[in-house]
C-alpha cells in the first residue's frame, strides 16, 4: 500500500500544535466550513444572523478536508468547525488534540462515497478487479473511513492498491483525466466524480453494513470551556436554521441563498440536501446520537484506522470528546 502523504505525520503535527495553542480572543469568531456542501446554517450566515446573535464579527473560512480543519483549530486559527467528518475528528482526538464534538451537523450516507472509472466496468459484483489499481482518497476523512470499510467488505488487501492522498476536488480532476482508477470523496467533488464513473455501494447498502456517515460541529475544548455562552448562541442559530429547513415552508426562500453561499447551482444544492438529514436538538441529545451512539461509533472508527496503520492507537474512550452542555443550553433560549 502506497501513501503519498502519511496520515500519521499529519496527526503528530496537529497534536504538537495543540499543545502550544494559546487562549483565543473573543472579539471575533472564526468558523470553518465547506464550500459545495449546502446546509441550512448558510441561510443565517448569508443574512448576518450569526453576527446579530453573537454581537461580534464572524469570519468564515472554507476548507477542503476535515483534517485541515483539525490543523487550523490546533494552530488557534479556527474556533469552531462546522460539518467536520467524524473520522478526521477521531484522528485528531486520538493523537492527543483536545477537541470536542458540540453537535451533530448532518447525516449523509449518499453524499460520501467512492467512484470507479466507467471504462473499467468494475461494480460490487467484480470488485476484486480493483487489485493493483490506483485510488485517490482524502486521508483521515469520512471518505477514507468509508473506503477502508468497503475494501474490508470486498476482501481487498490495501497493500494491493496504490493509494494517493487527494482532496475531493483533486480526486475528481484525477479520475476525469484517467490519472486514477477510483476516487473517494464528498460534496461537489463526489458529484463530479460520478460524471466519470460509478459507485460500488449505494448509501443504503453502506448503512446495511454499518458504514454510517455523519459530520459533527467541533471546537477546541479550552475554547468551549472559556466561552460557553458564545458556543451556545452559535449552536442556537444553527439549530434554528435546521428547524426552519426541516419544517419545510421556507425552503423556497432558503434554497437560493444557501446554494449561492455554497457556490452551487440551485438544482444541485437541492439534490444534495434532499439526501441530508439534520437532526433536531432533542434527537442529537438522545442515545441515538450524542447520548452514547456517537461515542461508540468513534471507538469503532478509531479501531478501523488503527488496524489499517493510519493512526498508532485509539483512546480508551471517546466520552470526554463529546460535550453536550452548550447544545443542551440552547433549549432554554
Amino acid at each position: 500500500m502506497t501513501f503519498r502523504t502519511p496520515l500519521i505525520s499529519a496527526v503528530a503535527t496537529a497534536a504538537l500544535l495543540a499543545g502550544t495553542t494559546s487562549a483565543m480572543a473573543l472579539d471575533e469568531l472564526t468558523v470553518a466550513y465547506f464550500m459545495e456542501w449546502p446546509m441550512p446554517f448558510q441561510y443565517a450566515k448569508a443574512n448576518g444572523t450569526f453576527e446579530e446573535a453573537l454581537g461580534m464579527k464572524v469570519n468564515w473560512v472554507a476548507f477542503d478536508t476535515g483534517t485541515a480543519m483539525s490543523a487550523a483549530m490546533a494552530a488557534g486559527d479556527v474556533h469552531i468547525a462546522v460539518s467536520q467528518g467524524v473520522p478526521p475528528f477521531v484522528v485528531a482526538a486520538s493523537a492527543g488534540q483536545d477537541l470536542q464534538v458540540i453537535d451533530v451537523a448532518v447525516s449523509y450516507s449518499d453524499n460520501d462515497n467512492c467512484v470507479v472509472r466507467s471504462d473499467l466496468e468494475i461494480t460490487k459484483d467484480n470488485a476484486s478487479d480493483l487489485v493493483g489499481k490506483k485510488v485517490a482518497v482524502p486521508l483521515g476523512t469520512a471518505a477514507h473511513y468509508g473506503f477502508l470499510r468497503q475494501m474490508e467488505h470486498f476482501g481487498i488487501d490495501l497493500a494491493s492498491l496504490e493509494i494517493v492522498d487527494m482532496a475531493p476536488p483533486d480526486g475528481a480532476a484525477a479520475i476525469a483525466q484517467g490519472a486514477v482508477d477510483m476516487a473517494c470523496g464528498y460534496g461537489g467533488g463526489l458529484n463530479r466524480m460520478k460524471e466519470h464513473g460509478n459507485v460500488l455501494l449505494t448509501g443504503a447498502e453502506k448503512e446495511a453494513l454499518g458504514i454510517l456517515v455523519f459530520d459533527v460541529t467541533s471546537s477546541p475544548a479550552p475554547f468551549v470551556a472559556e466561552n460557553p455562552e458564545v458556543v451556545t448562541k452559535f449552536l442556537k442559530v444553527v439549530a434554528d436554521s435546521n428547524a426552519m429547513w426541516n419544517e419545510g415552508s421556507k425552503k423556497a426562500e432558503m434554497l437560493p441563498v444557501i446554494a449561492k453561499d455554497a457556490g452551487m447551482d440551485e438544482a444541485t444544492a437541492e439534490k444534495d440536501m434532499s439526501t441530508f438529514v439534520f437532526p433536531s436538538v432533542d434527537d442529537q441529545l438522545s442515545d441515538k446520537w450524542l447520548g452514547g451512539a456517537a461515542q461508540a461509533f468513534m471507538q469503532g472508527v478509531a479501531g478501523v484506522f488503527v488496524a489499517a496503520g493510519s493512526i498508532p492507537a485509539a483512546l480508551p474512550s471517546y466520552d470526554a470528546a463529546v460535550n453536550t452542555g452548550p447544545l443542551a443550553a440552547t433549549k432554554g433560549m
